[in-house]
């Protein structure tokens, strides 16, 4: 711990500037001119045996840190999908790490817990989800199964701990002697995110990701999704368990038929879960909601409020239906007596413990919350429409210039185009790179039944300005006519 207040307040002051002066830094480049070996040759091979000053501390971070970090929140960054910041998560999470708390029980940290509870409704409310995925759902009736929301770190986690929760749900259907070895399936499109796969192999062999064919948009195709359900319950010791439908695909932000592979996942007994990790954002402007229609047959939602909505990294939203939240929490609950509290014992408060997987969990609700305040409804929905707005607006010079092909309608923050080959897309971006005024990254995806090198352009940096678009067309413009 510093000395005294006065030390603190004055290192809190040192890298506020830091921040204030990396943020509004456009000339360095977005990504680092750093070589593999590099970072570690800077620093000792051993901890230091005894304290050191913090004015050394910071000398080393201005001149071994930050010339090597990666500008995330450069306006120029365009490449993977944006991880979002804004003043009101930083002062979050600093507020946070300096409580300390630890909000693995209700008693643990009430406020952790219920702030929590509280806020997951208010941005399910935002986005439009249906009351039933909210903890404390407005006109239910008393007694009535609720379901909720709750704070995972990624996408990924909150995939892991639906599928589990669905595999047991799906096994339990079956007599005790049948549940093992069966096998259990989880569909998801040839599109989906790595997560989906992942998360079957730490689950063990008994778990299949089938990866179901899509159509020419790249979304998964419903009638692939029947076949594929139909052949695997012809065959003996596989189950079908859960389906995993997208709502904008990592690579080109296709939008899988919700309405379809809910009622599909209803009629086969299947747990149903939707991935919006970067699109479901935009499901904060009511006239983009059609995108979910259809989602209140699922058992599970998840969206990244640290991607698009302003919130720093970890904030990863997972909302569950009643039927849902029950089953995870009979996945997940292992309650040893040194985690037994008469609270707990009473069924009246919620353990986030047992919605995933760590034990432990930290106050990332707050950040949240103060997000929410900050900003409201009405800014966040501007801070979106912007986005779709210049999304458009570079649609339309790509377009009218011949030399550029935008590959599948832009319904979202994300842009895929190319040049007439591959090679000349790929050299393209990587010229564009090279100037390091933007960062851009790629995707190979099937385009009218060829193969095709795409360039990706993701908007939702808080620092983006119209000028930045305008300059990224320029390089676009410039790069493309290079020899």
């Amino acid at each position: 711990m510093p000395e005294t207040d006065d030390n603190f307040l004055a290192q809190l002051d040192d890298i506020a500037r830091i921040l204030i002066r990396e943020r509004a830094d456009d000339a360095s480049p977005v990504i680092p001119p750093t070589k593999p070996g590099d970072v570690g040759a800077l620093f000792e091979s051993h901890a230091p045996e005894e304290g050191q000053a913090w004015a050394d501390t910071l000398a080393q971070i201005e001149e071994r840190v930050l010339p090597h970090t990666t500008r995330w929140g450069h306006p120029g960054f365009f490449g993977y999908f944006p991880a979002g910041t804004s003043e009101p998560a930083i002062l979050g999470e600093l507020l946070a790490a300096g409580l300390g708390q630890q909000g693995m029980l209700w008693q643990t940290s009430p406020v952790c817990t219920e702030l929590e509870t509280r806020v997951m409704d208010w941005l399910a409310r935002a986005l439009g989800l249906p009351e039933r995925f909210c903890a404390e759902p407005i006109g239910a009736a008393p007694g009535v199964p609720v379901g909720g929301g709750v704070i995972q770190g990624t996408a990924s986690e909150a995939a892991l701990c639906v599928i589990a929760a669905a595999r047991d749900r799906a096994l339990n259907r079956l007599p005790e002697g049948e549940r093992w070895p069966t096998r259990c399936v989880v569909y998801t499109s040839e599109q989906s995110h790595s997560s989906i796969e992942k998360a079957c192999r730490v689950l063990g062999p008994q778990m299949v990701a089938r990866a179901v064919p899509t159509d020419d948009t790249l979304a998964m195709d419903p009638d692939a999704l029947e076949r594929s359900i139909a052949a695997d319950v012809r065959t003996q010791g596989v189950v079908p368990c859960c389906v995993v439908a997208t709502l904008g695909t990592t690579a080109t932000c296709a939008v899988d038929p919700i309405e379809a592979i809910g009622r599909i996942a209803r009629e086969h007994h299947l747990w149903a879960h939707a991935d919006a990790a970067y699109m479901g954002a935009q499901l904060i402007l009511p006239e983009q909601r059609h995108h979910a229609k259809g989602v209140e047959r699922f058992d599970s939602f998840t969206m990244n409020p640290h991607k698009w909505l302003l919130v720093n990294f970890d904030c990863s939203a997972l909302w569950l239906s009643p039927g849902a939240r029950r089953d995870l929490i009979g996945t997940m609950s292992i309650t040893p007596e040194y985690l037994r509290t008469s609270a707990s014992d009473s069924g009246s408060v919620i353990d986030y413990r047992d919605w995933h997987v760590p034990l432990g969990r930290r106050f990332r609700a707050l950040k949240l919350w103060m997000v929410l305040r900050h900003f409201g409804l009405v800014g966040l929905r501007s801070y979106i429409q912007r986005h779709l707005d210049w999304a458009q607006e570079l649609v339309a010079w790509l377009e009218a210039d011949k030399r550029f092909e935008v590959a599948f309608p832009v319904e979202s923050g994300l842009v895929c185009c190319a040049l007439h080959d591959d090679d000349a897309t790929r050299t393209l971006m990587e010229r564009v790179n090279a100037t390091g005024e933007v960062f851009l990254t790629h995707c190979v995806v099937p385009v009218r039944g060829r193969s095709r090198y795409l360039v990706r352009i993701a908007f939702g940096n808080s620092q983006t300005q119209p000028s930045h678009v305008q300059r990224l067309f320029e390089l676009f413009d410039t790069h493309a006519h290079t020899p």
